[in-house]
């Protein structure tokens, strides 16, 4: 069996790649970058996420309590670039889906080589995030992450999901 390929199949079927962002005083722009990729399968037949864990040699295995899932997530950065993103330019997707992960790709190298620190940088993969998983849930908009870097403030927390007109609580940049 060519399991590169079986693994690739079944991402193009239950597999995530997802950038989040995170209302952050730590971070240069007040903003958290947070590329993960995860696979989620039910527990009767998650054979296949320790396979995937042990052939990469990365990631973490864990529940999913939102569908009773057993999930694969890898959130380092090194890790995504250095041994999961390999495995889909070798092995790529079948579907349109192919084109998130060369998104996502985009991202986790803009990231591992430390131009989220510079403004055209993080504006570059904020833009680009909003195009990967477009029909995905998001708790900020691009426009709202962009504008608070224009205006000089700073997201310091949700008062809801963003899917709904509610609002967000600026605060000034120091």
């Amino acid at each position: 069996m060519d399991i590169a390929s079986y693994i690739s199949g079944f991402v193009d079927g239950e597999g995530c790649f997802c950038v989040s962002f995170q209302p952050s005083r730590r971070h240069r722009f007040g903003w958290e970058v947070r590329p993960s990729f995860s696979v989620s399968q039910n527990a009767a037949r998650a054979e296949l996420l320790d396979v995937i864990r042990e052939r990469w040699g990365c990631g973490f295995i864990r529940p999913d309590r939102s569908d009773r899932t057993l999930k694969f997530e890898v959130r380092n950065v090194r890790d995504l670039v250095e041994k999961v993103l390999p495995h889909f330019r070798a092995n790529p997707l079948a579907s349109s889906k192919q084109a998130d992960v060369e998104r996502f790709e985009r991202i986790c190298r803009l990231v591992f080589e430390g131009h989220h620190q510079t403004i055209e940088g993080f504006e570059e993969i904020v833009q680009t995030a909003m195009k990967v998983n477009p029909s995905g849930k998001r708790k900020y908009l691009g426009s709202d992450i962009l504008n608070s870097l224009r205006s000089g403030e700073r997201i310091v927390c949700a008062t809801g999901n963003r899917g709904s007109n509610t609002k967000f609580r600026p605060a000034r940049m120091a």
